[in-house]
């Protein structure tokens, strides 16, 4: 009897369906792609209805020579890639090159590499859905015409090398706005008031400043905050007003593509790219001791929540036995999707949650136990009960002036001994009666500023794209890597800033391809896309509709566009040998910095990441002007006339906390020659007093040492905690 040949993308995932297959079945891997569009040419016919020409990929004729002989020799094939519109589209491929007509060929969706999964997916056996497939003929080929069409006339017009893309340049625009944001940005002067009373129950507690004479607290200086304190040291302090709330705190869905790449940023700092890398193999499969290879998730590219009816019972057993029946909800918790999701597959979630982290974590590496850990929490804390908060708010009168402090105590727990989205601080106020005096401990002003909004960081960008319904979850690793590789936007501490290349190439499109870099128009086309999968539009109908807006600015570009190639991209800096404007030019080994009174003036710095931003500030050494860059341990200012010039800029920050040690000095923040961070007396050599962690200047409420320390830990969160006492909050 011949066997059956089962295709799927990778050994890994080949080797863990091998192990539940009989002898009856061949597993075999297609390394991926096996078929795609031309390298050098676009592979479109505009004219013949968007005709696609695929090719197979240089390297894949053995590997599908192989596969084509094996189903000849087979009773029936199975296509077994993964469940989403790429997957469906690789099968097809596949399918097309070996020959249909010669033997029946099945599709096998694999929502969990597992037994169960395997098996159910293989009494189910169906057929390569031609609207998944086209949605990806359609993404594939508006990706293509943007490439292809609009880089050209970049190089032609700005130089070489660059590149535009349909979802990457738009994302490149949300990080040069926000750039211009903060750039335009005046902040304000503001003032706080804080105060520590106390009550006749212990302990001190902290009030705030929130209205004068019954209207919002607005403190605009120094003068009028002092003002304040002063007629706050002569006040009585009453008790006005206390109002208990309870809150029901829900605990939030298991997690889709998008919130497990913002999480993972957000805890552990990883990557969008190293997310999906690892999720791939937790669900491809690994060795876990006697079980062997298994699934240890379910596919990770999902937009839904939902969750099967077995996998929500087997959670709601183990809470009970492992928590306490008093941690398991009346009825399971059944989430809603967004309108915009698929809803193909379940959200992402263990296999299995009888195999708990700490019982696989002998057999992963660090970073596949910490995200197979973030995934089991949040799936079982997702059918586990509501938090019960009560939030006490003290209302203190004391003279014109109303005070508040505010506290909250846990008074259940549920879902919250397992999974917190982010740290929870607990405020303890001590008993209080209505009309209780309170007795004035300490009075802080503190001189405030406004804010410009944050650059983005990994986690941001991919919330900000999801939100605006930009490219998809599956794609945002490609995006984010293309933007670094093209040297458009730079990552200084975790967040993303523009180059004057990305900002220069940004405002380019926006002037001459006004359509596909509007956010609305690309999330248009993302539905779009999503109707194409659902079988309500046809691939075609959606790729003319672009091609017509694309076509029109691309006439419009060649024509009026400006060439700036020739006289180079302009700099914001100054050449430092003759005060010229420095333009970017590019040569035979890429771009660099040049004066742009050439050949008068021969500067010339490289463009790289490396390399931020000349100052104003001149060498004391030299005389150069410095340069801020990057380096293996963050920012640092340096001499721009390196290496003839090897001077580094000492930098130090202040905390403002007086020494301990009675010197006089300040604590100021200094760094190791390794450039480990550390907090010591700005007194030193004199005075040596240092800690590692951060001084705040907030009393210890147990021993009155006048200030307290910030630990912050790695993988997330942060301890208050006394250097002198047993004190921690």
């Amino acid at each position: 009897m011949s066997k059956s040949l089962v295709i799927v993308e990778s050994p890994a995932k080949a080797k863990t369906i091998n192990k539940y297959l009989g002898r009856e079945f061949i597993v075999k891997a297609s390394m991926g792609h096996v078929k795609d569009l031309p390298k050098n040419k676009m592979g479109i016919d505009i004219e013949n209805d968007f005709k696609l020409t695929f090719q197979i990929i240089p390297g894949r004729e053995k590997i599908l020579k192989e596969l084509r002989r094996l189903a000849q020799q087979s009773s029936k094939v199975i296509l077994a890639t993964d469940p989403d519109r790429e997957g469906e589209a690789i099968g097809w491929h596949i399918a097309q090159e070996i020959d249909g007509s010669k033997v029946k060929i099945y599709r096998a969706i694999l929502h969990e590499i597992t037994r169960k999964g395997i098996f159910e997916a293989f009494r189910n056996l169906g057929e390569i859905d031609m609207n998944k497939v086209e949605a990806q003929f359609a993404r594939r080929a508006l990706d293509r015409l943007v490439g292809y069409l609009i880089s050209p006339l970049l190089w032609k017009k700005i130089g070489k090398g660059l590149s535009a893309g349909r979802v990457q340049s738009v994302a490149l625009r949300l990080i040069c706005e926000r750039e211009k944001e903060i750039r335009d940005f005046v902040p304000k002067e503001y003032w706080t008031i804080s105060v520590w009373l106390a009550a006749k129950n212990p302990p001190i507690f902290k009030a705030n400043l929130v209205k004068i004479e019954g209207k919002k607290a607005e403190i605009e200086n120094e003068k009028e905050a002092h003002k304040i304190v002063d007629e706050l040291k002569k006040s009585s302090f009453l008790i006005h007003d206390i109002k208990v709330q309870k809150k029901i705190k829900n605990p939030p869905p298991p997690f889709i593509t998008s919130t497990l790449q913002q999480e993972a940023f957000r805890i552990y700092n990883y990557p969008v790219k190293k997310t999906m890398q690892i999720a791939q193999r937790l669900y491809e499969g690994l060795e876990i001791g006697e079980e062997g290879l298994v699934g240890l998730i379910t596919y990770m590219r999902t937009d839904s929540v939902r969750v099967s009816d077995l996998a929500i019972k087997e959670a709601r057993e183990f809470i009970g036995q492992s928590f306490g029946k008093e941690y398991v909800p009346s009825t399971p918790r059944i989430y809603k999707n967004r309108k915009k999701a698929q809803d193909a597959h379940e959200a992402i979630r263990p296999t299995s949650v009888k195999r708990t982290p700490e019982m696989v974590k002998p057999y992963l590496k660090k970073d596949e136990y910490n995200l197979y850990k973030l995934i089991w929490n949040r799936f079982l804390a997702s059918q586990f009960k509501s938090a019960e908060i009560e939030e006490t708010t003290l209302d203190i009168i004391a003279g014109k002036y109303l005070l508040q402090a505010k506290g909250e105590v846990v008074k259940f727990p549920g879902f919250t001994i397992l999974y917190k989205e982010k740290k929870e601080k607990e405020s303890i106020l001590p008993p209080v009666r209505k009309g209780e005096k309170l007795k004035l401990e300490k009075i802080e002003p503190k001189q405030n500023f406004t804010q410009p909004p944050p650059r983005y960081t990994e986690g941001s960008l991919v919330k900000e794209l999801e939100a605006k319904g930009i490219g998809r979850p599956s794609t945002y690793s490609t995006i984010i890597s293309t933007l670094q590789d093209r040297v458009y936007v730079i990552k200084e501490k975790g967040r993303f800033i523009p180059t004057e290349l990305g900002i220069f190439v940004t405002d380019y499109l926006i002037q001459y391809f006004p359509d596909i870099m509007q956010t609305q128009f690309t999330a248009k086309m993302e539905e779009k896309l999503d109707k194409v999968s659902e079988g309500e539009l046809r691939w075609v109908n959606a790729v003319k509709e672009f091609y017509k807006h694309l076509n029109n600015d691309l006439n419009k570009a060649y024509q009026e566009g400006e060439y700036v190639r020739a006289k180079g991209i302009p700099a914001e800096e100054k050449c430092p040998k003759c005060g010229s404007n420095l333009v970017i030019r590019e040569g035979k080994f890429g771009r660099f910095y040049a004066c742009s009174n050439f050949p008068s003036c021969d500067f010339t710095r490289s463009f790289t990441s490396k390399t931020y931003k000349m100052l104003e500030e001149k060498c004391p050494e030299c005389g150069a002007n410095l340069v801020l860059r990057s380096g293996k341990y963050g920012q640092f200012i340096a001499c721009s006339n390196y290496p003839d010039c090897k001077y580094i800029k000492k930098e130090s920050k202040d905390t403002g906390v007086p020494c301990p040690n009675g010197c006089g000095g300040t604590i100021i923040a200094r760094k190791t020659k390794k450039g480990r961070i550390f907090y010591g007396c700005s007194n030193y050599p004199k005075c040596d007093f240092a800690v590692w962690d951060k001084p705040i200047f907030q009393v210890c409420p147990e021993c009155g040492n006048y200030f307290l320390l910030e630990k912050i830990f790695i993988r997330g969160g942060r301890k208050i905690y006394c250097y002198k006492c047993n004190y921690q909050e």
